[in-house]
């Protein structure tokens, strides 16, 4: 992983001159017989190829500030040694590296000379997590691990004020070379400048796995330009936030920051009480099933959404033709059934709005009373419903040719509203068809026509920013031979959507034999994904599941819900309470599940 410096250091072109550096890490015993980089800041500037046979240029004999921890009381320094490296003079800035006894902290100091700082004593090499803290001050330098005494020196010479890193890079677990790659595991590399970030982890109730937490408010505030009159405060000449179990609140404390580890909780003091500013959040505890929803027909989907002063609402895609799709409304009791829309075989709901407008559009892929729809057409018709204020109900607003259509996404550009249905297929055989994009005409009061973009078997779109860039990808299915088809993003350019990138996939419902919907949600500091299994070649009562981010573990497994035929997964909240309900393709129900935190 790299990147330029300026990414993350904005304001000027001088590292700080106080900083902190948090690390979380495992590392094999293996590892430890080797120097390597756990991240390291380099310049433009390029070093001279070396032979073949030689050795590195920099050992473990550079190292200056070499703690002793058995041998050696608090801050004693036990020698002093300085290291000019052709090698990595003009190279490297400043790095992090483990070698087989110590934690090495190296920076280019006056004259191009890299200063070594090492910190031996603390055993790192046992496989097991560990968090460090090093904190870099004005007079001193310490090495926290665990939160256990931190070992602590006075160096001869000061960090530098003037280190320049113009035109660098970062580089995380290397120096941007093949050799010296660091080979355990990162949990969290963290650089807070101009404060000790000890006091931000430390106590800890699992100092190992202590995490430095950003509030997202204070993540938030507008960076200081170059030319603004703040400035820097030592972290050794004021405490502007105290951290603790308890604090009592005083006059004399009025406008003091507290925070509590345990709780992790932010707290500012108005000269009495504590007022609370930023509060640990919810956690997922259990899931409980909390309705049993009888609906009139299969159903392929359901879209859970909020309609200003009526309440949360759901529309449910029925299969039935005859009976058609429900609008269920939410309550103290559950979902209550609110309003009959007539569909004809729909297998998509989207909700969306327009200033204060609502809509919701539903996918038609069966042969309706109308004329239009007759056994030789191989065109179906789905349809757009507004919301009446005066009638409290949904009401046909617009219809749109569509072929099979999968799924529909709604999305706003520039100001301007747009429409992608996922057409699946024409007919029987034909899947490489045109799937289409609208647009609202504002003076005809309608969805046109934008653009059309050749799909196979489509079924999903997915729109999504980065920075200023708008994307739109579309989930390639099936083009008539096999599953093996390409899915396509595209991005937005000068009024219209170009091929970006082309991703080779098989279509889900082979490659799983099972899942066919993810449904992503968070509660708190937590994410979630949940799969809807609706097939495994043998039954349809199979169990959904429900995972958990867990860092460098990724998505873990942490609960499974008894679903029958799953198609559609929808999470949902009421009155600070958090739900998930699924749609069954298989039988006339529905299930909401409560989510019990703590």
């Amino acid at each position: 992983m790299s990147f330029p410096s300026s990414q993350l250091l904005v304001n000027c072109d001088l590292f700080p001159k106080e900083f902190s550096i948090v690390v979380t890490l495992k590392v094999t015993r293996s590892a430890a017989k080797r120097n390597e980089y756990i991240f390291s800041l380099m310049d433009s500037k390029k070093g001279e190829k070396r032979g073949l046979g030689e050795k590195e240029a920099v050992n473990d004999e550079g190292n200056i500030l070499e703690m002793n921890k058995e041998g050696e009381q608090h801050g004693e320094r036990k020698k002093e040694r300085q290291v000019k490296s052709n090698k990595e003079r003009g190279r490297i800035i400043l790095g992090l590296r483990l070698s087989r006894k110590r934690l090495h902290f190296l920076f280019r100091g006056h004259g191009g000379v890299m200063e070594h700082w090492g910190f031996r004593g603390a055993r790192l090499a046992d496989n097991q997590w560990h968090t460090l803290v090093l904190a870099i001050g004005s007079h001193h330098v310490r090495l926290t691990v665990d939160c256990s005494p931190p070992l602590e020196t006075v160096p001869s010479r000061p960090f530098p004020s003037d280190l320049n890193f113009q035109g660098s890079r970062f580089h995380i677990g290397s120096r941007g070379r093949w050799k010296g790659l660091y080979s355990g595991l990162l949990r969290q590399l963290v650089l807070v400048p101009g404060s000790d970030a000890t006091h931000y982890i430390c106590p800890s109730s699992n100092p190992q796995l202590a995490v430095l937490s950003v509030p997202p408010l204070l993540s938030d505030l507008p960076v200081l330009g170059r030319e603004g009159d703040g400035h820097m405060t030592s972290y050794e000449t004021e405490e502007r936030v105290a951290v603790g179990l308890e604090r009592p609140c005083s006059e004399r404390l009025q406008g003091q920051l507290w925070f509590n580890p345990r709780k992790k909780g932010l707290y500012l003091c108005d000269g009495t009480v504590w007022i609370v500013v930023l509060e640990d959040h919810k956690r997922l505890d259990y899931v409980v099933e909390q309705q049993v929803l009888t609906t009139s027909s299969e159903t392929h989907d359901v879209e859970v959404f909020q309609v200003p002063g009526i309440g949360l609402m759901a529309a449910m895609a029925h299969r039935s033709a005859a009976s058609g799709s429900a609008v269920y409304l939410w309550s103290q009791t559950g979902f209550q059934l609110y309003q009959n829309i007539s569909t004809y075989e729909a297998l998509a709901w989207r909700h969306f709005s327009m200033g204060k407008k609502i809509f919701l559009v539903v996918s038609n892929t069966g042969r309706g009373p109308d004329k239009r729809f007759n056994k030789e057409s191989e065109v179906d018709f789905s349809v757009i419903y507004k919301w009446s204020k005066k009638r409290n109900r949904f009401v046909q607003f617009q219809t749109l040719q569509t072929h099979c259509a999968r799924d529909w996404e709604a999305f706003t550009i520039d100001r301007q509203t747009y429409l992608a249905v996922a057409n699946h297929r024409q007919g029987n055989n034909n899947h490489t068809i045109n799937s289409v994009i609208y647009k609202w005409n504002n003076l005809a009061k309608s969805f046109e026509v934008h653009q059309m973009l050749l799909t196979s078997g489509a079924y999903d779109w997915e729109f999504f920013t980065v920075g200023p860039y708008h994307f739109l990808v579309v989930a390639n299915a099936f083009d008539g031979v096999t599953t093996s088809v390409d899915s396509v993003i595209y991005v937005w350019v000068d009024g219209s959507f170009q091929v970006f990138q082309t991703i080779k996939v098989c279509a889900f419902l082979l490659c799983l034999s099972s899942a066919v919907d993810w449904e992503f949600f968070s509660l708190g500091e937590e994410y979630y994904l949940v799969v809807a299994n609706s097939f495994n070649g043998e039954s349809y009562s199979l169990n959904s599941i429900l995972y958990r981010w867990q860092g460098y573990e990724g998505f873990v497994p942490v609960h499974w819900l008894p679903t029958i035929g799953c198609s559609d997964w929808e999470f949902f909240s009421s009155k600070g309470e958090s739900y998930l309900i699924y749609s069954s393709a298989k039988a006339p129900l529905s299930k909401v599940f409560k989510l019990k935190t703590y």
